[in-house]
């Protein structure tokens, strides 16, 4: 089992930034990736970017040049820092992790950017 806690959503200004970190327990040792996606309010989930445990990342279009996600592994810890941010980045953000043929979600943190 891998149990996953996200934090650091708030309220940002447009043009603002926030960094969001997810903390990993339990087997986290195993986890071959990891990644942040959202969910807008009467909108899909999407994926946001991705990590595997060898350093290659991957981003959704809309966030190219403005986020930037990276692992920790001495903390089984990764994180989200997002620059420029849009008021159409405005959503829940949930970690993911895909470990032991398994994936897991944690339970989001809400990101607001508004004037």
């Amino acid at each position: 089992q891998v149990q996953l806690v996200e934090s650091g959503g708030g309220l940002v200004q447009p043009g603002g930034s926030l960094r969001l970190a997810c903390a990993a327990s339990g087997r986290a040792s195993s986890i071959n990736y990891m990644g942040w996606y959202r969910q807008a309010q009467g909108k899909q989930r999407e994926s946001v970017a991705l990590i595997t445990n060898g350093g290659n990342t991957n981003y959704a279009d809309s966030v190219k040049g403005r986020f930037t996600i990276s692992w920790d592994n001495a903390k089984n810890t990764v994180y989200l820092q997002m620059n420029s941010l849009k008021p159409e980045d405005t959503a829940a953000y949930f970690c993911n992790a895909f470990a032991h043929m398994m994936t897991y979600w944690g339970k989001g943190t809400l990101v607001t950017v508004t004037s």
